[in-house]
């Protein structure tokens, strides 16, 4: 019988304190009980009593002990800590200990919790767009090899392959979700590559200036030339809702990646939304200073889905490109209910 237990990993960061209230909320699912876990020990929803625990999860032990609270064994597990983009591309050793080796101490945990309880323990895994590099077709299909051109790519697709493996042993039911770059991001920049486009939207809203590491000016083709995969906070949370509630035989046979849908934006395609939204004013705190590596890294990431395989599993996508986003991230300063 279902314990209705999920357990978040990495539920101190941005996604994942975002994740455990729309966990609490999803109608499919209710009086679902929580388990957070991350390195600093994450903030219980209010209201709630949640089970939450700082841990190490380098250290198996402590990645088992998730596994072993006062709520039981978990029927879900959402992994999603890890070192982001820039932060695995400057320090490779430290990025693959944490985006490997704990991702498979976790697996592992799980691996064992379900064996005791006789159940399969879904094991739901933020992956990224990031996997993907080198020459590449138009638009990705679910067909595309993906080949990383990047530390944190690189990582996100070992911990793929180990799950995919895990699921077709039948130690897990995996659900591998690539998520496309999230914009608006609210609170501080970020340590990854794609940071800046929550940065040129968030700050200038503020009345902060920014920098922008792609071009050395509002006039520089490099705006038009770089476009990226985007989706909004609110969409890709109710994704990773669904992704706990999609039937395992709906997925591939031989696969249990989905790439979220998303839609196409280019930088100044943002930088126009941020006009047509708060005025000329608000793109003048932008300052540019080209970065090579984030350049390098955002530009290999591919731009462009089909977004008809996750869709037809329930999976949902944002409608209007960029500008309802930056719409919505303005009201919600306003009403004060971001920083």
């Amino acid at each position: 019988m279902s314990n209705n237990v999920v357990l978040i990993t990495g539920a101190g960061g941005f996604l994942g304190g975002l994740l455990a209230r729309a966990v609490l909320a999803d109608a499919e699912a209710p009086g679902t009980r929580l388990i957070l876990a991350d390195v600093i020990e994450p903030k219980t929803p209010q209201g709630v009593d949640a089970v939450t625990v700082r841990a190490d999860l380098t250290d198996p032990a402590q990645a088992d002990a998730l596994f072993n609270t006062r709520y039981g064994t978990p029927d879900a597990v959402y992994c999603l800590h890890g070192i982001m983009s820039r932060g695995s591309e400057d320090n490779f050793d430290f990025g693959m200990k944490v985006n490997v080796d704990s991702v498979r101490s976790v697996l592992d945990a799980a691996r064992r919790a379900g064996e005791r309880a006789g159940t399969l323990i879904k094991f739901i895994f933020a992956s990224s767009l990031a996997v993907y590099g080198g020459p590449l077709p138009e638009v990705i299909t679910p067909e595309t090899i993906a080949t990383p051109q990047g530390a944190y790519g690189t990582a996100k697709l070992i911990g793929e392959l180990y799950i995919n493996e895990y699921t077709r042993r039948g130690y897990v039911d995996g659900r591998i979700l690539r998520l496309p770059t999230i914009a608006v991001r609210p609170g501080p920049p970020a340590a990854a590559t794609s940071a800046f486009v929550s940065a040129i939207i968030r700050e200038p809203l503020q009345g902060l200036e920014t920098t922008c590491p792609i071009g050395d000016s509002l006039a520089s083709p490099a705006l038009d030339a770089l476009a990226l995969w985007l989706a909004s906070p609110e969409t890709t949370l109710r994704n990773f809702v669904r992704a706990r509630h999609v039937p395992a035989p709906a997925f591939r046979a031989h696969t249990r990646v989905v790439c979220l849908p998303g839609f196409t934006a280019t930088v100044r395609e943002a930088l126009e939304a941020l006009e047509r939204v708060a005025g000329k004013e608000a793109v003048a705190r932008v300052r540019f200073r080209d970065d090579e590596t984030d350049r390098r890294i955002v530009g290999s990431w591919p731009a462009r889905f089909d977004n008809a395989y996750a869709l037809g599993l329930g999976f949902v996508v944002d409608e209007g490109g960029m500008e309802p986003l930056v719409r919505r991230f303005k009201e919600q300063l306003e009403a004060g209910a971001v920083v």
